[in-house]
């Protein structure tokens, strides 16, 4: 289904889950393309991120750093776009940028939420590599796990979209590199591919008894994205002065009501004291303002050296961006979850 020069294509939010999303909760809607009032820009879509904070907004009550999508209304999320029309001072017409239209062809921008791209030979790459995902792996590695030459860094959800660059940043930094990831292709790919020392299925009944053997040092940081059964297996292998930096635990956004489970709370806050262990939580938004500049001119580099390699997951279409979705909560996908929306011209 084609980009339309006069049609609006929203998904909106139809209803709230409970548990995993369906394509049920989401609804197409098509309307007119608005019209920029004097102050805003124009934007349509070409790439729309897919990240796991979207399904926590979808609740009544979502985390205090955001608030939740209304019913009715477009689901949220980070876009690069093209300006179709500007009435902006700082913007002007055929100009890319990264913005928040969320899942819909256009929407209209008073600039304040927008920032020039200049022209990318991947301009999807803002959503990933050289942007949100890879940002939170840069910022929450080096500035609360500080990885030293030797050390043993373990991350979950190795080959998406935070995960992979995590290793990545850590192996550059001299650390020991283990990954933990759905499946021995993905397993494959973070050794073979992004020179992991060792990756494991999180599968495997036997992860506790692998991360150990894989971890004969124990570990020194363990980069938290994921929270249930992999958590359970990291945490008796952690050193005394381990860091821990928390940017989510998805393993938990689809639970109906109370989590269930282990009762882990005796553990954790015993190992956190005899250890003498930093386990930090850190929301990337706090982050933009003094340090976003740097980190993408740092991360340019070392792609532009081939020191890092983005990996990517394209999804075709926005009427596919609910399906790419659910998928992406159930860990089906291999590298940063983006759709293309429409052709970069």
């Amino acid at each position: 289904m084609p980009q339309s020069d006069t049609v609006n294509r929203r998904l909106v939010l139809a209803a709230r889950p409970r548990g995993l999303p369906t394509p049920a909760h989401f609804r197409l809607e098509e309307g007119a393309v608005p019209a920029p009032a004097e102050g805003q820009v124009l934007l349509r879509t070409l790439y729309l991120s897919l990240d796991p904070y979207m399904r926590q907004l979808m609740d009544e009550v979502a985390p205090i750093y955001a608030a939740s999508v209304p019913l009715g209304q477009p689901m949220v999320g980070g876009t690069v776009n093209r300006v179709v029309a500007s009435k902006h001072p700082r913007f002007r017409a055929g100009e890319l940028v990264l913005g928040n239209a969320g899942w819909q062809d256009y929407a209209l921008s008073d600039g304040q939420d927008l920032m020039p791209l200049g022209e990318m030979a991947r301009p999807s790459l803002a959503l990933g590599a050289l942007g949100m995902p890879a940002f939170t792996a840069h910022v929450g590695l080096l500035d609360i796990g500080q990885p030293r030459p030797g050390e043993t860094v373990v991350v979950a959800a190795a080959t998406g979209a935070v995960g992979a660059m995590v290793g990545q940043i850590a192996r550059l930094k001299g650390a020991r590199v283990v990954g933990i990831a759905g499946g021995a292709d993905k397993c494959r790919h973070a050794v073979d591919v992004l020179g992991f020392d060792a990756c494991l299925d999180r599968h495997d009944p036997a992860l506790a008894e692998r991360l150990a053997a894989a971890c004969p040092k124990g570990i020194d940081v363990y980069f938290e994205n994921v929270g249930g059964p992999v958590f359970d297996a990291v945490l008796p292998l952690f050193n005394i002065g381990a860091r821990v930096p928390v940017c989510g635990h998805i393993a938990d956004y689809n639970a109906d009501g109370e989590t269930q489970g282990t009762n882990r709370l005796p553990l954790l806050m015993a190992s956190l004291l005899q250890k003498r262990i930093r386990m930090q939580g850190f929301v990337i938004l706090d982050h933009y303002g003094e340090r976003f500049e740097a980190f993408r001119r740092e991360m340019g580099d070392w792609i532009e050296r081939g020191e890092v390699r983005p990996m990517e997951d394209i999804v075709e279409g926005l009427e596919h961006a609910p399906a790419g979705f659910i998928g992406l909560l159930q860990g089906r996908n291999f590298g940063k979850r983006v759709v293309r929306v429409a052709d970069e011209n």
